[in-house]
């Protein structure tokens, strides 16, 4: 799901001109990324190639069933930290900021820090 336009107005309406934005998924099954955003057909290669990676069914232990999912999170990770210019998210051309969802639909949460300089 790309989060990006959110996080823009966020921080738009922070008020801060410059900084750093850490945006934060308190979830063990759900991770955050920075990656293109103008073709969604990247997204699509990222999700079939974590699914090469992590099979769904490969002898997990865990006893609730989501092992994949929690290992693509760990792979993705759970923080991306971001920085403010002029007012605004700094992100490249292309860039866009995602969140994974690996063992839903769920309701997810994502937390928002912005500090100034």
């Amino acid at each position: 799901m790309d989060i990006t336009a959110i996080i823009r107005k966020i921080v738009g309406e922070s008020g801060v001109e410059s900084g750093v934005c850490h945006v934060y998924c308190p979830h063990t099954t759900a991770g955050v990324t920075v990656n293109e955003h103008a073709d969604p057909s990247v997204v699509a290669d990222i999700a079939e190639e974590l699914g090469k990676i992590v099979p769904p069914h490969a002898g997990y232990r865990h006893q609730e069933g989501n092992s994949p999912a929690h290992i693509k999170a760990s792979l993705m990770g759970t923080i991306a930290t971001l920085f403010i210019e002029g007012g605004a998210l700094v992100l490249g051309t292309w860039q866009g900021v995602f969140l994974g969802e690996f063992d839903g639909p769920r309701s997810r949460q994502v937390i928002i820090k912005i500090r100034p300089d």
